[in-house]
C-alpha cells in the first residue's frame, strides 16, 4: 500500500521539473539574445568599401575586394572633421578672475563743528581734487578770527612800548644813571611780550584755519557716491558716515590671484624691465572692458589656496570699470613666434604620449606621435612631430585605426577612396556585384553571371559600343516575339528577312542573350 506521504510529495515532482525546464529555457534564451547582439553590433557592413556588392572600389576580384588592398579593412568609411595646420604668432598668457579695487577711496569728513549751509554736489558726479562740496555756517569762526587778531594787536603794542622802554634804560645805564637791575628786567619783559606776540600769532592762524575749514573740499579726484547728510543738520569731525564717500577710478587697479608656479616667471619677466600687458574682460570673455599693464606683485603666499596676489594698474578711460567689479583678467606673459598650432581638439593623449590623426592624401588616416607645447582656449602648440599644412582629424577620431578609410562632410557618394572610380571595362569592375555593374555598364547591356561568360559580354559590349550597332529590341510581345525595332525595319528594307537575325547577333554568347 502507498503511504500518505509518497501520494502528498508525488504531485510536487512534475512542478521542480517544470521549473528547472524553464529556468534552462530561460538561459539559452538570454545567452542566444547575447550572441545576436554581437553578431549584430561586429559584423562587418556590407556593400560599403571593401564589401561584395560595391561595383568600385572594394568589390570582389578588384582593389579592395578579397585579396585586393583595401580588402582587410571592410566596413563603412568613418565621417570625420578635419583641420590644417597652421602657422602663427602664439601668446602665452595667463587667466585668472580679479577684482576691481580703487586707487584710493575717502570718506569726506568736516574738520570743524556747524550748521551745513550748503550741498554743492550732485550724487555720483565726478569731482575734481580742492572742488568745494559743501559749506558750513562761518560766522562764529570769523569772530573768532577777529578775536584772534585784536589779540595779537594788543600784545604787540605792548611789546613795541617794552622795547622803547629798554633802550631807554641802556642809555641811562652808559651814563650811570640807573640800575643794572633795572635794565635786565625791562629786557626780561620785552622776551615775555614777544613770546606773548607769537603766541597770538599761532591763534589767529589757528583761527584762520577754522574759518577755512568751513568749505568742505574734494580731497581727491574722483566720483562722488551717494549724499548721506542734508542742509540743515549739525555736523562734525567725529561723524563715522561724514558728508561724501569719494573713490578714484582713474586709474584704477585690479587684483586677481596668480598660482605659485607661475611667480618666476612673472618675476623674470619684470626683472628685465619688460612690461606686462594685462587685459580685463567681462563675465562671457567676449568684450575687452580695459587694457593696462602689470604693477605689482605680493611677497608671500597665501597657504590656504597656494596662490599670490597681483595686481594691475588700468587707465580705465572710458569708465568700464567700476570698483568691487569681477572681472576676468588675462596677463600676457610673452609671445611664441612660428608657432604651429592645431585645433585643441586634434591633440589626443595615449599610453605614449600625445599624438593626432594625420589625413593622408588617399582619404586614410596615420597615427603620427607630437609633442605639445602652449595651449590657449581654442589652439595647441605642436612642438615637434607636425608640418604647416598637414590636414589633422578634430572630429570622429574615437572610431579611427591606423590606415582607416574616411570620407569629409563635404564629400559626394562614391569620393571616400580619393575619387577612384572605374569604368565596366577596367579590371576588377567585371567581378563587381549588381550594384556596381548597374553604375558602370552601358545601357541595354544584360545581366550576366561573373566568371568567363561575364567576360565574353563585357567584350561584346565593347565591340557593339565600337561597331555603333543599334539599340536592342523592345521587351516581347504577348505571343513570344519580339516588337521589331528601327534598326529591323532598316535591314528588312535592304533585302534581309525578319524573320532572319544578322549575322552579329548570332556571335553573341547564348548566356548574354
Amino acid at each position: 500500500m502507498t503511504s500518505p506521504a509518497a501520494l502528498t510529495n508525488s504531485p510536487n515532482k512534475p512542478r521542480r521539473r517544470t521549473r528547472i525546464l524553464g529556468t534552462i529555457i530561460a538561459i539559452l534564451a538570454i545567452v542566444a539574445m547575447g550572441w545576436l547582439a554581437w553578431y549584430l553590433t561586429h559584423r562587418p557592413a556590407e556593400g560599403g568599401p571593401g564589401g561584395p556588392g560595391m561595383g568600385g572600389p572594394g568589390g570582389p576580384g578588384g582593389p579592395g575586394g578579397p585579396g585586393g588592398p583595401g580588402g582587410r579593412r571592410g566596413g563603412m568609411a568613418t565621417t570625420v572633421g578635419v583641420a590644417t595646420a597652421e602657422q602663427a604668432n602664439l601668446p602665452v598668457t595667463l587667466d585668472a578672475l580679479g577684482t576691481v579695487t580703487a586707487a584710493a577711496t575717502t570718506t569726506v569728513r568736516p574738520q570743524v563743528s556747524g550748521i551745513l549751509q550748503k550741498v554743492l554736489f550732485k550724487e555720483g558726479q565726478l569731482v575734481k581734487a580742492g572742488q568745494v562740496l559743501a559749506q558750513i555756517d562761518p560766522r562764529q569762526f570769523e569772530m573768532a578770527l577777529l578775536q584772534a587778531t585784536g589779540q595779537r594787536q594788543r600784545d604787540e603794542a605792548q611789546l613795541e612800548n617794552a622795547r622803547l622802554t629798554l633802550e631807554r634804560y641802556r642809555t641811562l645805564l652808559a651814563q650811570d644813571s640807573i640800575a643794572r637791575q633795572d635794565v635786565d628786567t625791562q629786557a626780561a619783559l620785552v622776551k615775555q611780550l614777544e613770546g606773548t606776540v607769537m603766541t597770538d600769532r599761532a591763534a589767529e592762524g589757528t583761527a584762520k584755519l577754522n574759518l577755512g575749514y568751513t568749505k568742505v573740499v574734494a580731497p581727491i579726484t574722483g566720483r562722488v557716491g551717494l549724499r548721506v547728510v542734508d542742509v540743515g543738520n549739525l555736523v562734525s569731525s567725529g561723524d563715522t558716515s561724514g558728508i561724501a564717500v569719494i573713490t578714484q577710478q582713474s586709474p584704477i587697479d585690479v587684483e586677481f590671484a596668480v598660482p605659485q608656479d607661475r611667480v618666476p616667471d612673472i618675476m623674470s619677466r619684470a626683472s628685465t624691465g619688460a612690461t606686462l600687458v594685462a587685459q580685463a574682460y567681462d563675465r562671457t570673455r567676449t568684450e575687452v572692458l580695459a587694457s593696462g599693464r602689470f604693477a605689482a606683485l605680493d611677497n608671500q603666499v597665501d597657504t590656504s589656496t597656494g596662490t599670490v596676489m597681483a595686481k594691475a594698474r588700468f587707465d580705465n578711460d572710458r569708465m568700464t570699470l567700476f570698483p568691487s567689479q569681477f572681472v576676468n583678467v588675462r596677463l600676457e606673459m610673452r609671445t611664441i613666434a612660428n608657432a604651429v598650432l592645431v585645433p585643441v581638439t586634434a591633440l589626443r593623449h595615449g599610453t605614449d604620449g600625445d599624438y593626432v590623426w594625420v589625413l593622408k592624401s588617399d582619404r586614410t588616416v596615420t597615427m603620427r606621435p607630437v609633442k605639445r607645447g602652449q595651449a590657449t582656449v581654442d589652439k595647441v602648440q605642436v612642438v615637434s612631430g607636425l608640418q604647416v599644412g598637414e590636414k589633422v582629424i578634430t572630429e570622429g577620431a574615437d572610431r579611427l585605426k591606423e590606415s582607416a578609410n574616411v570620407t569629409l562632410p563635404g564629400d559626394k557618394p562614391g569620393q571616400q577612396h580619393g575619387g577612384q572610380r572605374r569604368a565596366g571595362g577596367q579590371p576588377g569592375a567585371a567581378g563587381s556585384g549588381a550594384a556596381g555593374q548597374a553604375g558602370t555598364r552601358p545601357a541595354g547591356t544584360p545581366d550576366v553571371a561573373p566568371g568567363a561568360v561575364g567576360s565574353d559580354a563585357a567584350k561584346m559590349t565593347g565591340r557593339r559600343a565600337t561597331q555603333g550597332e543599334a539599340p536592342e529590341r523592345s521587351m516581347p510581345e504577348e505571343g513570344g516575339r519580339s516588337a521589331p525595332s528601327a534598326a529591323d525595319g532598316s535591314n528588312t528594307a535592304a533585302g534581309v528577312s525578319g524573320g532572319q537575325r544578322p549575322a552579329e547577333r548570332r556571335e553573341q554568347p547564348a548566356a548574354a542573350r
